[in-house]
């Protein structure tokens, strides 16, 4: 049977039609993998979720292309959101580190860090900055709009929707604060 009379018959469920499309084109996926990522380990990963996106998708191909394209095309957005993905998780990771690194900092000299930091921590850069030069160094509206070179307007709202975000998380916190202070008052 044909490539295209297997990718018919795979759009229909015939797994054996699917089958024979995987046999025929697993090698060739796994070799391009292992050039786009290095790891063969990935590789093999990689080539495995995309067949089986292959499979719940095999009706969204329409033969424009080659099937081998497709399939690299199914591999490659995949390679890229994994790397995205574990881009993220070395931010996250990063973030954790500073802000540990910036708490023993802060005890290590007496001073205090209290739950409006952890909140303004969660807060991201560009929300963060405008606040801590607003309400920490007393700068005005305008001066942090010159410092930053961002418009009025963008100052103001970036601070009133960040101010209400660390309001939401701070009363979140002492919500969760009062709820385990009950829990222990509660006699068994």
């Amino acid at each position: 049977m044909s490539e295209q009379g297997l990718i018919e018959s795979a759009k229909k469920g015939d797994s054996l039609a699917f089958a024979m499309l995987f046999q025929e084109n697993y090698p060739f996926l796994v070799k391009y993998i292992m050039k786009v990522t290095m790891k063969p380990d990935m590789a093999e990963d990689l080539a495995q979720e995309t067949m089986i996106k292959c499979m719940e998708k095999i009706h969204q191909y329409n033969g424009k292309s080659k099937f081998s394209s497709w399939l690299i095309t199914i591999a490659t957005n995949l390679y890229i959101d994994t790397l995205r993905k574990k881009k993220r998780e070395q931010n996250w990771q990063l973030e954790e580190q500073a802000i540990r690194k910036m708490k023993w900092h802060f005890e290590s000299r007496n001073e205090e860090w209290n739950d409006a930091l952890d909140a303004l921590c969660k807060l991201s850069d560009d929300i963060r900055i405008p606040i801590v030069l607003k309400h920490y160094y007393g700068y005005s509206y305008e001066e942090i709009s010159s410092i930053l070179g961002i418009a009025l307007g963008t100052v103001k709202s970036r601070i009133y929707n960040g101010l209400h975000s660390l309001r939401k998380e701070l009363n979140s916190d002492e919500k969760e604060q009062n709820h385990t202070i009950e829990k222990r008052k509660t006699p068994k």
